[in-house]
């Protein structure tokens, strides 16, 4: 497989870990370009005039899609492949981070040189939605420590994501960040924040591309899992790439009103519950100054896409440990945007084009488990 670009925390793969990890990559390729397609075939031959007959019209949305899929043993065996295939990228790549790990984390402790700092929180009480499940199948999830120091989580979700996106969000995973940053210098060319921050951060892949655009900007990023944060600190030095990172809890943080011009996020919202959204945005209006940004890079909303297109693309919730998945592609952004101040006419919502080739040319079915949805990201924006 195309490999991933090389940096000191990157944890190194053997031959038989590289070829297991090889192996679930082409897996997942495999089950992306020519397995998934044929569920559609199944529901357009089988499953939707079954539905049809009983009836007497076709299916509204996605649960009613649901409801005659669920037992089409095609689509039973693709969503059983699709979900080994998860939990074997987590065991491929668990492997090779624990062989090193006391390596990586002196190797964290010797970083620096790049001006970044790292500010951890231990009284920090973790959201039962963050701390209730091992989010995407990973194993203790993001928070889980059973060390001093640990950065084990970091390490295993930095080698896993490539694996998992199938190296479609770049050789650094960063595509939803450079994506974002590509938007932000064709459409607001005269944009300049002097204070950035990224809610959310988990390893700091989406963080990096703000600090290489916006020359001498002040770059925050935070999260609640301090393993994540200990690795993308770690990380960001050894790219050269001075980020503060601090364990914080996005809803509510320990910043100042109006203390930045640009705050965003990737992949945030859907973890969270819907009350934490609510929250999260709030934040967001409270932390903007005059004139300033929000933007939440995710997957596209449900609303607009056909009824099994939505079904395809809720596998996650259902399959992926992805509780409020689904929850959160109903929500009404533009009202909760509105909720907490912001001006209806300063809110958008647009899709915009990956930053990379390959994840430009990938299939364009949008479907569970294939990261990032046919080369396109869904871009939530808010000035203030």
């Amino acid at each position: 497989m195309a490999e991933q670009s090389q940096h000191a925390m990157l944890p190194r793969a053997s031959h038989d870990e590289l070829a297991r990890q090889s192996f679930v990559q082409s897996l997942k390729i495999y089950l992306a370009t020519r397995v998934s397609p044929g569920n559609e075939r199944i529901y357009e031959r089988s499953a939707k005039p079954r539905f049809e007959r009983e009836h007497r019209r076709a299916p509204r949305d996605r649960h009613e899609v649901r409801s005659v899929m669920a037992s089409e043993p095609y689509y039973r065996m693709w969503s059983a492949l699709q979900r080994t295939s998860q939990e074997m990228m987590w065991d491929s790549v668990a492997t090779s981070v624990e062989r090193q790990l006391d390596e990586l984390v002196e190797t964290a402790r010797a970083s620096g040189g790049a001006g970044g700092t790292l500010t951890l929180d231990p009284a920090l009480a973790l959201p039962e939605y963050h701390a209730a499940v091992d989010i995407h199948c990973q194993p203790g999830g993001y928070h889980t420590e059973l060390r001093q120091d640990d950065m084990a989580a970091g390490a295993i979700y930095d080698r896993a994501v490539y694996i998992y996106a199938m190296g479609r969000m770049g050789p650094f995973n960063d595509d939803m960040g450079r994506s974002t940053v590509n938007w932000l210098l064709r459409e607001h060319p005269d944009f300049k924040p002097a204070k950035i921050l990224d809610l959310g951060c988990s390893v700091g892949h989406s963080t990096i591309p703000y600090v290489e655009a916006f020359h001498g900007a002040e770059v925050h990023a935070i999260d609640v899992a301090a393993p994540m944060l200990r690795y993308a600190h770690a990380r960001a030095e050894a790219l050269g790439r001075r980020v503060h990172f601090s364990q914080q809890n996005a809803e509510r943080t320990n910043f100042s009103d109006a203390s930045f011009d640009l705050i965003v996020s990737h992949i945030l919202l859907h973890e969270t519950s819907a009350g934490a959204i609510r929250r999260v945005i709030a934040e967001c209006r409270r932390l903007l100054r005059p004139g300033g940004m929000m933007i939440h890079a995710e997957v596209p909303q449900f609303e607009g896409l056909p009824p099994y297109a939505a079904f395809m693309l809720d596998w996650d919730t259902y399959n992926n440990n992805e509780p409020f998945w689904g929850r959160y592609h109903d929500l009404d952004l533009r009202a909760l945007a509105a909720e907490a101040g912001f001006k209806p006419e300063n809110v958008s919502q647009i899709m915009v084009p990956s930053a990379f080739e390959q994840a430009r040319a990938r299939t364009k079915l949008l479907q569970g488990g294939d990261f990032g949805g046919a080369g396109q990201w869904f871009l939530y924006i808010a000035r203030a």
